[in-house]
């Protein structure tokens, strides 16, 4: 009845620019010592508004950033538009040359091999991969961070698609006093199109600096996303329970196709969100991902994102099982393979 009566008397003028103070208190219960209302409270801003401000506020020419890879493009590009040295912590490859593992000792040989860094940058659960470290691999991330007095960057839009979720990361403000979390309503609540997301920290002048830039970029959000949103989040453990049941259900008819078509593809079923970044095998990976995924979208409609989107080189395209219609997108693919036309 409370946020239908707010709903009802909704006016489309401006609003805050920190965010709906109901909004802002529902997002500070998901980081257990933020608090809900002042200057250290999280700040509601669109996803990708929250990644070029954060790196904006950290940043300066020449600082040394070391962010995972592949991965979302702007979670690196940014700060390499911005004159910074970016170094990529890789994943190691599998037997059958699939993405499988970002292992933690790779990252402290990096951050040992040059300049201290001033940001590290990682994406927990992994786009495009699907991989998840235990809480452990996650304790000795922010430890490196602390180690090097170096800030953590977490974008945890994914939080809450676990497969388990005894699985669930601590989110990183929890663990680190130099740590910025990036969260949202895009994966896990599946509500994209409001374009609403945040950043939280336990940095009162990183908080101070986003809001002062905020004022260039999108001064506010929309009053009608912010409402909506709040509606979301006080929903958010039923959603998060639809759509886990959805992701479990999607992955089982990928370990079937998957198991169909060994020499066609290797695959490394992910452990949280939705993505994840097979590999091609045989004659598609001697041409190559692009003309692969090009000629099954021109085909049949099937559409895959080639590796090469993220200047990756190995022969991989992530593959998308959030959606209802996975199954039958899976037959026209089958369809495809056994006609020999894909």
């Amino acid at each position: 009845e409370e946020m239908l009566e707010i709903w009802e008397e909704l006016s489309l003028g401006y609003t805050e620019s920190r965010g709906h103070p109901k909004l802002i208190q529902e997002i500070s219960g998901l980081y257990p010592g933020i608090p809900s209302s002042g200057p250290e409270s999280p700040i509601v801003l669109a996803p990708q508004e929250g990644v070029f401000l954060a790196m904006q506020s950290l940043l300066q020419p020449g600082d040394r950033v070391v962010a995972m890879w592949p991965g979302y493009q702007s979670l690196y590009e940014v700060a390499r538009s911005m004159g910074c040295k970016v170094d990529f912590w890789k994943p190691r490859l599998d037997e059958a040359g699939v993405p499988a593992h970002f292992d933690v000792k790779d990252l402290g040989e990096l951050l040992l091999s040059g300049p201290a860094a001033k940001l590290v940058v990682v994406n927990f659960p992994h786009n495009p991969t699907g991989f998840l470290p235990s809480a452990a691999e996650f304790h000795e991330v922010v430890e490196l961070c602390r180690s090097q007095g170096a800030y953590l960057f977490s974008d945890e839009m994914y939080r809450g698609l676990e497969l388990s979720p005894n699985d669930r990361l601590p989110t990183a403000v929890e663990m680190y006093d130099r740590a910025v979390s990036l969260g949202g309503v895009s994966k896990g609540l599946s509500l994209p199109g409001l374009r609403i997301g945040w950043l939280a920290s336990a940095s009162r002048p990183f908080l101070d600096r986003v809001a002062e830039l905020k004022d260039y970029t999108t001064i506010c959000s929309a009053a009608p996303s912010e409402i909506l949103a709040i509606i979301a989040l006080r929903g958010r453990d039923a959603i998060f329970d639809m759509n886990r049941q959805i992701i479990l259900g999607n992955l089982n008819a990928l370990h079937s196709f998957f198991d169909d078509y060994p020499d066609r593809f290797a695959w490394q079923p992910p452990r949280a969100g939705t993505v994840c970044f097979p590999r091609l095998l045989g004659p598609a990976a001697e041409a190559g991902a692009a003309e692969y995924c090009e000629r099954l979208r021109e085909k049949h409609g099937i559409l895959l994102l080639p590796s090469g989107t993220y200047e990756y080189d190995e022969p991989c395209f992530r593959l998308g099982y959030g959606r209802r219609n996975l199954k039958e997108n899976l037959s026209l693919w089958r369809t495809a393979l056994d006609a020999g036309s894909s």
